[in-house]
C-alpha cells in the first residue's frame, strides 16, 4: 500500500470542517499544527504597524494515495480556497515509506479494493 502526505493550511475558522470533509472522503487521521504563519502573493495589512493576519493552521494527513485526489478536492471545496485569495492552499507529496500505518493499512484495504 502506498500513501500520500497531504499538507493543509488553512484559516484556523475552517480547521475543524476540513478535517471532517477529509475523514468523510476517506482520511483516516489528521495531525493539526496552530499558528503556522505564511506569505502569499500580496503582502499582508498592517494597521500602526500591527499585522491583520487571520491565524492559520496546518492540517497533515496521510492517506492512501488512491483515495489522495478525492480528498483534496474536497479539500478544497469545503475551504473555498478558489474563491479569493489568501483563503488555504492544499498539496500532496509522495510518501516514500512510512510505519506506524498497519492499522490504517488494514481499515483501508478493502475500501482501496472498491476504488480500483
Amino acid at each position: 500500500m502506498h500513501f500520500k502526505l497531504l499538507i493543509a493550511l488553512v484559516e484556523d475558522s475552517k480547521t475543524d470542517v476540513v478535517v471532517d470533509a477529509a475523514r468523510k472522503a476517506g482520511a483516516t487521521g489528521a495531525t493539526v499544527l496552530n499558528s503556522a504563519r505564511g506569505a502569499g502573493l500580496e503582502a499582508s495589512k498592517t494597521f500602526f504597524g500591527l499585522s491583520l493576519e487571520t491565524q492559520r493552521d496546518m492540517i497533515i494527513f496521510v492517506v492512501e494515495e488512491h483515495l489522495s485526489r478525492t480528498i483534496l478536492e474536497t479539500i478544497e471545496a469545503v475551504g473555498k480556497f478558489d474563491a479569493s485569495h489568501g483563503s488555504g492552499i492544499a498539496f500532496q507529496i509522495d510518501v516514500e515509506d512510512a510505519v506506524g500505518l498497519s492499522h490504517q493499512a488494514q481499515c483501508l484495504s478493502q475500501v482501496v479494493e472498491k476504488e480500483i
